[in-house]
């Protein structure tokens, strides 16, 4: 199931990806990104209380509160520099640099989670690395 999920993922990255570029197009990046981040955030509230999911936020450990908000600054950060970049940049060389980041997400996790990383995954993040490459030469 992960794997449909991942592809939708996907999909819903690509759309967001061409819907903010237009979105960008006449107002400030920054700005751009809190609206992004508004909507975000009341649909994920109102899947969490139409859910009734709330009784969960009692038993977050402190342990996961800190991961949770460096996670949500890490993406933040994120946000607010891809926003940017679509500003300026074009959304089709912008959006496969931003997809490094799936090279940098494996390297981490070999280094900090000891996952493993085989062959299949290494020829994979050589090939993303030099489709990224190959985008970012004018």
């Amino acid at each position: 199931m992960w794997k449909y999920y991942a592809l939708l993922s996907a999909l819903f990255a690509a759309l967001t990806a061409v819907f903010a570029k237009i979105g960008v197009k006449d107002i400030n990046s920054d700005l751009a990104t809190a609206i992004r981040t508004s909507v975000i955030l009341f649909i994920t509230w109102g899947i969490v209380l139409a859910g009734n999911h709330t009784a969960g936020v009692k038993g977050i450990s402190g342990h996961t509160w800190i991961f949770l908000i460096l996670s949500g600054a890490a993406t933040g950060l994120s946000w607010l520099f891809y926003f940017k970049a679509l500003q300026v940049g074009d959304v089709s060389r912008v959006a496969p640099i931003d997809k490094l980041s799936v090279v940098i997400t494996i390297c981490l996790s070999f280094l900090f989670l000891k996952e493993s990383a085989s062959l299949r995954v290494i020829i994979g993040a050589l090939l993303i690395t030099g489709g990224s490459i190959v985008m970012l030469i004018k």
